[in-house]
This record gives C-alpha cells, structure tokens and sequence, in this order.
C-alpha cells in the first residue's frame, strides 16, 4: 500500500470528567473545569495520505494529538491493538487524568 492511499478515521467516542479527581486535587480556581469544551463526542476527523497523517487535523487539540499520534500511525500503517475484537482498530485516550477524551482510530482501506 502506498502511503498516498492510507487512511485513518478518529472518533471522539467520550469526553469525561473525573469529578473526584478534581475535587480532591485542583485547586478552588479549577473546580469548574468541566469536560473537554475543544472536541465533541461524535466528531470524526478523516486524514489521508502521509501529511494529514503526520500533522495535528484541524480542529483537533495539540495536546490530544501528542499521545495519540503514535497508535493513529500504528493504525494507518496496517498495525493492530492487541486484545481488540475489530482489526484496523484503536482506542486511545488523551492524558488530561481530570478531563479524559477517549478517541476510537480506525484503518479506511479502499476495496
């Protein structure tokens, strides 16, 4: 497969918030911090082709992009998630611990 013809599609599949966390660790100013206000359950992000696969999509948050990055190339580039039931599947999550965004990442492959 030539790397024109990679695709991959990322799904905010949850925002979270853990309110415990928040409540015993941040302090007064942040107790409001509520869930993720950058993505939406439900948004999709389609890259294809190296650079969109190697560039953080438009729209899509700097951070969350950092610690996923690496399973959308696994993904892309015809790797699996061990343990998952679908091959051409990940799940991948942010690394804000107070406000979690969980992301599904799939292989599009053209039949």
């Amino acid at each position: 497969m030539s790397s024109k013809e990679q695709k991959c599609k990322i799904t905010v599949l949850k925002r979270t918030l853990n309110r415990d966390l928040r409540k015993e660790y941040l302090s007064e100013e942040y107790q409001g911090l509520s869930a993720c206000d950058q993505l939406h359950d439900g948004q999709e992000f389609l890259l294809e082709g190296f650079e969109e696969l190697a560039s953080v999509p438009e729209g899509f948050c700097d951070w969350a992009w950092a610690d996923i990055r690496q399973d959308v190339l696994r993904v892309a580039w015809g790797g699996d998630q061990p343990g998952l039931r679908q091959p051409g599947v990940a799940i991948a999550g942010c690394t804000d611990w107070f406000r979690p965004v969980i992301f599904k990442i799939e292989r599009i492959e053209d039949e």
